[in-house]
């Protein structure tokens, strides 16, 4: 075990590091993504494959390419200029693809953002990143009305999927400008290493931040994970819960399969389980990307099995939070398919470590995608040895080249070409990493450290329950112990009696000192629009 006196000294360059770079994919300097998963397809002759399904209908990769054409001249008839951001708060279907791969051809910077969030959110973004052009959907328009008279960049505002109720000379229906566009559209001379598009961190605890990618990115991922991990293919069909405009959904739903002319199916309604099935039933993919949370909820309902889905389901994938043990275990017994839980994050652009087909570890996130190296450090930079715990830093070619107007957090986060990600993991002595919580989560119980997520992990084994968040609490004396928020099968079950069942439940399977003092019933946890558990909410 190696000590690193300075915290911001860095390992050297060795043979891993040369082996991970063996992985990447090699672009040329002159550059720009949309040549190689929007145009390529024509050219290799896959202009009449099926590229999307969504609500309105679906497309092939010669309908696609028109309509990204289409969309990038809309912008440059709206005026928008090389390195000049559009903001797309549209909800998954074919004009978020259209727009996204349009801004991004002509050398813009499509800043995909969370479709849920509260006005105060978008305002922040629309004068952070200072776009030019703003995208909505038709039913969100009206939330966000009172945020667009007030903002001092924005020139123009595309409705997608309706009309452009509002009286202002900046609105338009994006698809009537679009069905007067040239269909044709030259490629700007972009370079691999400039920004490409932005993604908003999810703001789970203060104000969001623009994380910077580049044109060489996505085609890192998607090589490295979606083809090397995943095995996609062109006669896959995609369905990805999760939204593109989270990381995690961009990959899945658009550049993964359109890296591997595949068919992605798009729902712009919200993914709970029944509606998650239902599209399952009616395309019957072959791959599914989900969260832990949702697939909690899926087996909740004890009706809800394969039969109901898709008979050509073939893997499943999920992210945005570990996925428990019991969760992973009862979808593989009920649905037939096994699911391959992994760790990525907003400035990673994707996933970086992940468990593979036949060689899942439950509990564990896997090993390192190749092409990625991972470090873990103790509180005081040393290098932690297998079985202890450490905070978890990540070098890859898709790393993000930092926040927007934020050099001091940037400075933090992105060091030396390694990204620190505020994970805790703990690593086995076969290569398997073990998430044990946030590092801001991390609890110290009688000067010991406490994964929450282990607590949780117990808890989810009980048969009554369905999602469990462990916090620290103090106790009269002031001092922190677990404290347990329990979301039932049956709510109606919640019961004192319950709660000490519970208690000694988990003080059976684990160190006594990591038992949850107090045990409440709640009917939801709070969560994210990405699924995450947002526990500094909960007290």
């Amino acid at each position: 075990m190696k000590r690193f006196d300075n915290p911001a000294e860095l390992p050297p360059v060795s043979d891993a590091h040369q082996e991970a770079r063996s992985h990447w994919v090699q672009v040329p300097r002159e550059y720009n993504a949309a040549s190689h998963f929007i145009d390529r397809h024509l050219r290799e002759g896959r202009g009449g494959k099926l590229a999307y399904i969504d609500d309105r209908g679906s497309y092939s990769y010669a309908e696609l390419a028109a309509r990204v054409n289409r969309a990038g001249n809309v912008l440059t008839r709206l005026g928008v200029e090389m390195e000049q951001r559009v903001l797309l708060c549209v909800q998954d279907g074919i004009d978020f693809v259209a727009l996204f791969w349009g801004a991004l051809k002509i050398g813009a910077n499509p800043v995909p953002v969370n479709t849920l969030l509260a006005p105060a959110d978008y305002d922040f973004m629309l004068r952070d990143c200072r776009a030019k052009v703003m995208a909505v959907s038709a039913p969100l328009l009206e939330r966000l009305e009172p945020v667009i008279a007030a903002q001092p960049y924005l020139k123009s505002l595309l409705v997608s999927g309706g009309d452009a109720p509002i009286n202002d000379a900046r609105v338009s229906s994006f698809a009537a400008l679009a069905a007067a566009a040239d269909a044709r559209l030259e490629t700007a001379p972009t370079v691999a290493d400039e920004v490409a598009f932005w993604l908003y961190s999810s703001g789970s605890t203060g104000r969001p931040k623009g994380v910077l990618h580049l044109h060489r990115s996505l085609v890192q991922t998607a090589v490295l994970y979606a083809e090397g991990i995943l095995g996609m293919r062109e006669d896959d069909v995609v369905f990805s819960a999760s939204k593109m405009f989270f990381a995690y959904g961009l990959g899945n739903a658009m550049s993964f399969p359109l890296h591997a002319g595949a068919t992605a199916i798009l729902m712009a309604e919200r993914p709970t389980p029944a509606a998650v099935m239902r599209t399952m039933s009616v395309y019957q993919p072959t791959m599914f990307c989900g969260v832990p949370a949702l697939y909690a909820g899926i087996l909740a309902d004890a009706a809800l099995d394969r039969s109901q889905g898709s008979a050509r389901l073939r893997i499943c994938t999920s992210a945005g939070e570990a996925l428990p043990a019991p969760i992973a275990r009862r979808w593989a017994e009920r649905f037939g398919v096994e699911i391959l839980d992994g760790l990525g994050s907003t400035e990673a652009l994707h996933i970086f470590l992940s468990n593979r087909a036949g060689e899942i570890r439950h509990a564990s996130s896997g090993r390192p995608v190749p092409g990625y190296e991972l470090w873990l450090r103790d509180e005081h930079g040393n290098e932690t040895a297998d079985g202890e715990i450490g905070d978890l830093w990540c070098r890859g070619p898709s790393i993000g080249a930092g926040y927007w107007n934020n050099r001091e957090l940037t400075n933090r986060t992105f060091v030396g070409g390694w990204l620190k990600t505020g994970d805790k993991y703990v690593r086995d002595a076969d290569g398997y990493y073990h998430f044990a919580g946030r590092s801001d989560d991390m609890l110290k119980v009688g000067g010991i450290w406490v994964s929450p997520f282990e607590v949780e992990t117990v808890l989810l084994e009980h048969p009554q329950v369905r999602e469990a968040a462990v916090i620290g609490a103090a106790d009269v004396e002031a001092l922190v112990k677990p404290k347990a928020f329990v979301v039932l099968k049956d709510h109606g079950n919640a019961s004192a009696a319950l709660a000490d069942e519970l208690k000694e439940f988990v003080k059976a399977r684990v160190a006594p000192y990591k038992y949850p003092r107090w045990i409440e019933f709640r009917e939801e946890l709070p969560r994210t629009a990405t699924g995450k558990l947002r526990r500094f909410e909960l007290h």
